[in-house]
């Protein structure tokens, strides 16, 4: 074969493989790849960035908080007792007028009673008669001049006239009527010359010092109080005084499910009556706790009820609180993370998880911002 003819061989071989592969169509694949891949890459260069959401924060500060538990109660006598005749009869001396102070033991009332002190000095003098009787019976028994039946029945007659003399002065004793306990005469229902019958109601006795004051408190609140604690009281004729809670009860009323607290207060001039409205102010333990504007309360998916905050990360989260007290300024509130930032606007904009901007503020500067 001569060498023209070898090269003319060689050219057809190229000629028919350049169109066998035009023919697959891999030509104009390659172009379109690598365009492809060039406007991707563009258009990757050129695709905006979405910006982080911007929420504003401060550090929550953290007070020992003893929470405040209002309740509504009245003020009553520390003792109150209705004084009734012991026995029936004639009014013959009144020991005490309406709204008189007296002592422990004064006369309050004595009835007439003749025949029953008649009675007494009967009595007392057959007591006398008896042991003299019973003094003799003994000497002449130890001489052997009377009998032991003798000397026992004596003894007998003297037990027996002893016990008479205790019967009628019992009778004498409920002629007349005592104050059991210091106070003041708050009503008398009876007059010199009036007959009673036993039982009736001759006068009625407050002992006003200290002045108690009650009122009930709810079973989620009784775990807080206890006796021996201070207490605030607020009369409602402006009065506000402290006391000392002397008496929490361990047993729930079956209608409210309240528990009664009693209030002693201070009331030496007995310038505060029994019967009078009051508003009495219990504290609680102290607690950490942060007050928060009521603004920035709100409820996660499971109904828990608490914020957003946001800490060194900037990553937003939920803190589930517990609301101590609702003040002036704003909730008071437990269970704030110590280690982040409370987010006081834009928390509504925000999910777990969240990446955001965080623009720290002064506590001052958010509650301006959140008027």
């Amino acid at each position: 074969m001569t060498f023209f003819t070898a090269h003319r061989m060689t050219a057809i071989v190229v000629l028919i493989a350049a169109a066998a592969w035009v023919g697959t169509g891999e030509f104009s694949s390659v172009g379109s790849e690598a365009k492809a891949q060039t406007e991707a890459t563009a258009s990757e260069a050129e695709a905006p960035v979405a910006p982080l959401r911007t929420v504003s924060a401060v550090a929550p500060i953290f007070t020992q908080y003893a929470r405040e538990i209002r309740l509504s109660g009245v003020t009553q006598a520390d003792k109150q007792a209705v004084l009734a005749a012991r026995s029936s009869g004639i009014v013959a001396t009144l020991g005490a007028k309406q709204g008189q102070e007296v002592a422990a033991d004064t006369l309050i009332l004595q009835l007439e009673g003749e025949d029953v002190i008649a009675g007494v000095e009967t009595a007392r003098t057959a007591l006398t008669q008896a042991k003299e009787k019973l003094t003799i019976g003994e000497t002449l028994f130890k001489r052997g001049s009377l009998a032991e039946l003798e000397l026992t029945s004596r003894r007998a007659a003297a037990s027996a006239a002893e016990g008479a003399l205790s019967s009628a002065q019992a009778a004498l004793d409920r002629l007349q009527l005592k104050a059991p306990f210091a106070g003041t005469v708050d009503s008398v229902a009876v007059e010199i010359g009036e007959s009673v019958q036993q039982g009736a109601t001759i006068a009625t006795l407050l002992s006003l010092d200290p002045i108690v004051v009650k009122a009930e408190v709810s079973e989620r609140d009784v775990g807080y109080v206890s006796q021996g604690s201070r207490a605030m009281v607020r009369l409602v004729n402006g009065i506000e005084m402290e006391g000392i809670i002397r008496h929490v009860s361990m047993q729930a009323s079956d209608t409210t499910r309240t528990f009664a607290v009693e209030v002693a207060l201070p009331n030496a001039d007995h310038t505060i009556p029994s019967g009078m409205t009051a508003e009495v102010r219990l504290y609680a333990d102290k607690q950490e706790a942060v007050m928060v504007p009521r603004s920035i309360i709100t409820i996660s998916e499971t109904g828990d009820l608490g914020l957003r905050v946001v800490g060194q990360d900037k990553i937003a989260s939920f803190a589930k609180v517990t609301i101590l007290d609702d003040g002036n300024q704003g909730l008071v509130v437990t269970g704030v993370p110590k280690d982040k930032l409370v987010i006081v606007a834009g928390q509504d904009l925000v999910n777990n998880g969240d990446q955001v901007e965080v623009k720290e503020m002064t506590v001052a500067e958010a509650l301006e911002a959140l008027k």
